[in-house]
């Protein structure tokens, strides 16, 4: 892999290369040129262990079994969506979590929905977990624990003949992303990153259009994850043992791309039509974090903690194979309104979230100003998704991120209910998620563009349609 700086300017890297390429080592740090070294080989698909999971379909699975590890924040969401698809689409068998307060809650929320669940429970201890996958009555392990223990327990579930669906990111290191790819390769399994907003209404309508034409050929595109996240991050309580805060003590990059990216790697067919080449990232300054930590309670770990690795704001930009340009924002330490941006720009038209507003080149302002309020709802109202319409009541009941999440536990089901292929691959949870070590390795290296690993291993310039968009 060609770079555009020298070995020579560096001798010695942080500890941090050594996480982000995921590891193992007893010295502190990594010469650069065995980082360049590793990074090389890590971008190079390895041998297959198993053949493609492109299109993998299995037979119908007339009522889904499910297994959840992770019962907090995200974790006990799902369950409810679950739930309320039982008895005719999906069944709980078992649920674990560290926290036996967390397990109590669960089974006192399916109690109260009435619909006779009486899953099996595991908690206590920090691998119960591995006790539940070896059960037979499991067909989908859900998985919603701390980023750093997603790959172990997708790698596990995989080889104990389950599916999987993990919460984002799917991995944080280069080598994990090859095991899930691996993993799946090998056992024939579904491994699905639930990113919900691919489900957003918007999303899916911005979808239909940009797949239809209306935007004419795709050039660019801005996403994000802007997030005032500072009262949580120094929460004893929301995270478990606090481990969202200890990232950004540990490391710099983009932690968490996909809320913003997913969307657009699916306007832009990534892994089935185009891919993304190469990146480069940069971070600002950290402040917020410095100053935050002086106002918390003296009794908090973080207390006046100083020295963050991660910059208050972090931009990276991408380079797809066909010369597409998308630029990705991480910012969750500033008090900036939530923001995805969700912007797409083609040759016909551009649309902008946050507001949502579009232009097209064919309207009577010929892209000068944005569509009327009339014009803008004629174009939501026609490329507005099917689903929305058809899970309305779902939607307005369970909600879920302004119904995202129910829409994307719904098509998750309902895809292993009826034998189809699922609208997130492997390769997407791979692709998406290796952001966050790319991005940590450029800054380290000095802002450099570095390669992304090809985890289709050379497919991704086949066109194939996604899911969502053919069945459902």
């Amino acid at each position: 892999m060609k770079t555009n700086f020298s070995r020579r300017n560096f001798i010695k890297l942080s500890a941090l290369s050594t996480a982000a390429l995921g590891l193992t080592s007893v010295t502190p740090a990594l010469s650069k040129d065995k980082i360049l070294d590793k990074i090389e080989k890590l971008s190079i698909a390895p041998n297959p262990k198993g053949k493609s999971v492109i299109g993998l379909t299995v037979p119908p699975i007339k009522q889904v079994k499910v297994a959840f590890i992770g019962l907090g924040n995200r974790g006990i969401q799902h369950l409810q969506f679950v739930d309320a698809l039982s008895p005719d689409k999906a069944i709980i068998t078992a649920i674990c979590d560290v926290q036996q307060v967390k397990v109590d809650e669960a089974i006192a929320e399916l109690k109260k929905s009435g619909h006779g669940q009486n899953p099996k429970v595991y908690a206590g201890t920090l691998d119960i977990w591995k006790e539940m996958i070896r059960r037979d009555d499991i067909d989908l392990v859900i998985i919603s624990t701390p980023w750093e223990d997603h790959v172990s327990m997708c790698v596990d579930s995989m080889h104990h003949n389950k599916h999987v669906a993990v919460e984002v990111p799917a991995a944080s290191t280069l080598e994990d992303t090859w095991k899930l790819v691996d993993t799946a390769e090998e056992t024939q399994h579904h491994c699905m990153m639930l990113e919900n907003v691919c489900y957003g209404d918007e999303e899916l309508w911005l979808l239909n259009m940009a797949q239809q034409g209306v935007l004419g050929t795709l050039t660019y595109a801005e996403c994000a994850y802007i997030h005032n996240l500072r009262d949580l991050l120094f929460s004893k309580d929301y995270y478990y043992n606090m481990w969202r805060i200890r990232h950004h003590v540990n490391r710099d990059g983009n932690h968490y791309p996909t809320h913003g990216l997913g969307p657009v790697a699916q306007y832009m067919d990534v892994n089935r039509g185009d891919s993304f080449e190469s990146i480069v990232s940069m971070s600002s300054l950290q402040a917020s974090l410095d100053e935050y930590s002086k106002e918390v309670e003296s009794t908090n770990e973080f207390y006046n903690h100083t020295g963050y690795k991660h910059g208050d704001m972090n931009n990276s930009l991408i380079r797809t194979a066909k010369g597409r340009m998308i630029l990705v924002q991480h910012d969750v330490v500033t008090p900036r309104p939530y923001n995805r941006i969700n912007a797409l720009a083609g040759t016909k038209g551009y649309h902008e979230g946050y507001p949502s507003r579009l232009s097209l080149a064919d309207d009577k302002e010929k892209g000068h100003e944005w569509l009327s309020e009339d014009n803008y709802n004629m174009y939501k109202e026609k490329y507005k998704h099917p689903l929305w319409n058809k899970l309305s009541a779902g939607i307005e009941k369970y909600g879920g991120h302004g119904g995202m999440d129910f829409v994307m536990i719904y098509r998750l089901i309902d895809s292993l209910n009826n034998g189809w292929f699922l609208d997130q691959d492997v390769y997407d949870a791979a692709s998406w998620s290796v952001i966050i070590p790319l991005s940590a390795l450029s800054i380290e290296l000095g802002n450099v563009p570095l390669k992304f690993p090809d985890y289709t291993r050379g497919r991704w310039s086949e066109k194939r349609e996604l899911g969502i968009l053919k069945n459902y």
